[in-house]
Protein backbone atom coordinates (compact mmCIF):
# COMPACT_ATOMS: atom_id res chain seq x y z
CA UNK A 1 0.00 0.00 0.00
CA UNK A 2 3.05 2.28 0.76
CA UNK A 3 4.47 1.68 -2.69
CA UNK A 4 0.99 2.85 -4.17
CA UNK A 5 0.87 5.76 -2.80
CA UNK A 6 4.47 7.04 -3.25
CA UNK A 7 3.51 6.35 -6.97
CA UNK A 8 -0.21 8.38 -6.16
CA UNK A 9 2.40 11.40 -4.92
CA UNK A 10 4.99 11.00 -7.25
CA UNK A 11 2.16 11.27 -10.34
CA UNK A 12 0.86 14.46 -8.58
CA UNK A 13 3.87 16.15 -7.74
CA UNK A 14 4.66 15.51 -11.48
CA UNK A 15 1.59 16.87 -12.85
CA UNK A 16 1.55 19.89 -10.40
CA UNK A 17 5.37 20.56 -12.42
CA UNK A 18 3.83 20.18 -15.67
CA UNK A 19 1.25 22.17 -15.43
CA UNK A 20 2.84 25.46 -13.79
CA UNK A 21 5.76 25.34 -16.52
CA UNK A 22 3.08 24.59 -19.29
CA UNK A 23 1.38 28.00 -17.78
CA UNK A 24 4.11 29.34 -17.75
CA UNK A 25 4.92 28.96 -21.53
CA UNK A 26 1.63 29.47 -22.75
CA UNK A 27 2.06 33.41 -21.96
CA UNK A 28 5.10 32.78 -24.39
CA UNK A 29 4.21 34.61 -27.80
CA UNK A 30 7.41 33.16 -29.74
CA UNK A 31 10.62 31.70 -29.75
CA UNK A 32 13.47 32.60 -31.62
CA UNK A 33 17.21 32.48 -32.02
CA UNK A 34 19.35 35.21 -31.40
CA UNK A 35 22.86 35.27 -32.11
CA UNK A 36 25.05 37.74 -29.79
CA UNK A 37 28.87 37.76 -31.02
CA UNK A 38 31.93 39.28 -30.03
CA UNK A 39 35.80 39.52 -31.10
CA UNK A 40 36.24 35.99 -29.55
CA UNK A 41 32.49 34.07 -29.89
CA UNK A 42 29.35 33.92 -31.26
CA UNK A 43 26.42 32.29 -29.17
CA UNK A 44 22.79 31.05 -30.55
CA UNK A 45 20.22 31.83 -27.60
CA UNK A 46 16.74 30.70 -27.60
CA UNK A 47 14.48 33.93 -27.45
CA UNK A 48 11.01 34.66 -26.07
CA UNK A 49 9.99 37.47 -28.00
CA UNK A 50 8.21 40.25 -25.77
CA UNK A 51 6.77 41.99 -28.95
CA UNK A 52 3.14 43.58 -27.25
CA UNK A 53 3.47 45.65 -25.09
CA UNK A 54 1.73 42.85 -22.18
CA UNK A 55 4.47 40.92 -22.59
CA UNK A 56 7.34 43.45 -22.52
CA UNK A 57 5.26 44.64 -18.96
CA UNK A 58 6.15 41.27 -17.84
CA UNK A 59 9.15 40.08 -19.12
CA UNK A 60 10.68 37.71 -16.75
CA UNK A 61 8.44 38.46 -13.73
CA UNK A 62 8.12 35.91 -11.04
CA UNK A 63 10.41 33.37 -13.15
CA UNK A 64 13.10 31.69 -10.48
CA UNK A 65 15.63 30.33 -13.19
CA UNK A 66 16.94 31.13 -16.83
CA UNK A 67 19.08 28.58 -18.44
CA UNK A 68 22.23 30.17 -20.08
CA UNK A 69 21.06 28.94 -23.49
CA UNK A 70 17.68 30.84 -22.75
CA UNK A 71 17.19 35.19 -23.09
CA UNK A 72 13.72 37.44 -23.74
CA UNK A 73 14.32 40.05 -26.84
CA UNK A 74 12.46 42.91 -26.08
CA UNK A 75 11.10 44.62 -29.09
CA UNK A 76 9.51 48.23 -29.37
CA UNK A 77 9.36 48.45 -33.19
CA UNK A 78 11.01 51.44 -33.55
CA UNK A 79 13.89 53.07 -31.70
CA UNK A 80 13.16 54.69 -28.77
CA UNK A 81 14.45 55.67 -25.22
CA UNK A 82 14.08 52.55 -22.75
CA UNK A 83 14.22 52.06 -19.50
CA UNK A 84 13.97 48.86 -17.55
CA UNK A 85 13.64 47.60 -14.16
CA UNK A 86 13.48 44.35 -11.54
CA UNK A 87 10.61 44.59 -10.09
CA UNK A 88 8.87 41.12 -9.34
CA UNK A 89 11.92 39.88 -11.03
CA UNK A 90 13.52 37.05 -8.84
CA UNK A 91 16.69 36.37 -10.79
CA UNK A 92 19.50 38.38 -11.80
CA UNK A 93 19.65 38.85 -15.23
CA UNK A 94 22.78 40.80 -17.93
CA UNK A 95 20.89 43.33 -19.92
CA UNK A 96 21.99 44.02 -23.44
CA UNK A 97 20.31 47.54 -25.39
CA UNK A 98 20.10 47.22 -28.59
CA UNK A 99 20.42 49.99 -31.82
CA UNK A 100 19.09 49.12 -34.69
CA UNK A 101 21.59 47.90 -36.90
CA UNK A 102 21.85 45.25 -34.26
CA UNK A 103 24.92 47.11 -32.09
CA UNK A 104 25.00 46.38 -28.82
CA UNK A 105 24.21 50.36 -27.45
CA UNK A 106 25.22 49.56 -23.44
CA UNK A 107 25.13 46.78 -20.99
CA UNK A 108 23.62 46.04 -17.59
CA UNK A 109 24.96 43.22 -16.04
CA UNK A 110 24.49 41.55 -12.79
CA UNK A 111 21.06 43.19 -12.10
CA UNK A 112 20.02 43.19 -8.80
CA UNK A 113 16.68 40.82 -8.34
CA UNK A 114 13.37 42.62 -7.20
CA UNK A 115 15.04 46.28 -7.35
CA UNK A 116 12.77 49.04 -8.52
CA UNK A 117 16.01 51.03 -9.59
CA UNK A 118 15.86 52.45 -13.38
CA UNK A 119 18.43 50.31 -15.34
CA UNK A 120 18.36 52.85 -18.62
CA UNK A 121 20.56 53.18 -22.28
CA UNK A 122 21.45 57.22 -22.84
CA UNK A 123 20.14 56.51 -26.61
CA UNK A 124 17.22 55.24 -28.31
CA UNK A 125 17.48 51.29 -28.89
CA UNK A 126 15.20 48.56 -31.04
CA UNK A 127 15.50 46.24 -28.18
CA UNK A 128 16.78 44.95 -24.85
CA UNK A 129 18.29 40.97 -24.90
CA UNK A 130 17.82 39.90 -21.10
CA UNK A 131 20.52 36.89 -20.64
CA UNK A 132 21.05 34.76 -17.37
CA UNK A 133 23.72 36.67 -14.97
CA UNK A 134 27.54 36.45 -15.90
CA UNK A 135 26.88 35.62 -19.72
CA UNK A 136 28.17 38.98 -20.42
CA UNK A 137 31.55 38.02 -18.58
CA UNK A 138 31.33 34.78 -19.66
CA UNK A 139 31.24 35.40 -23.17
CA UNK A 140 33.59 38.93 -23.01
CA UNK A 141 30.68 40.80 -24.54
CA UNK A 142 31.06 44.70 -24.97
CA UNK A 143 29.31 47.76 -26.45
CA UNK A 144 29.46 47.83 -30.16
CA UNK A 145 29.18 43.76 -30.27
CA UNK A 146 26.70 42.94 -32.43
CA UNK A 147 23.56 40.83 -31.82
CA UNK A 148 21.48 39.10 -35.18
CA UNK A 149 18.05 38.73 -35.11
CA UNK A 150 15.38 39.33 -37.93
CA UNK A 151 14.29 42.44 -35.95
CA UNK A 152 17.82 44.31 -36.50
CA UNK A 153 18.97 45.80 -39.85
CA UNK A 154 22.27 44.08 -39.28
CA UNK A 155 24.70 45.15 -41.90
CA UNK A 156 27.80 42.67 -42.60
CA UNK A 157 31.49 44.47 -42.18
Amino acid sequence: MKQVISIVVACFLWLAGSSAALSENAQISKLEPVTVTSATTATMFIAEIADTEELRTRGLMFRHFLPEDKAMLFDYEQPRPVAMWMKNTNISLDMLFIREDGTIAAIAEDTVPQSLDTISVQEPVRGVLELAAGTVKRLGLRPNDKVYHRIFKTVED
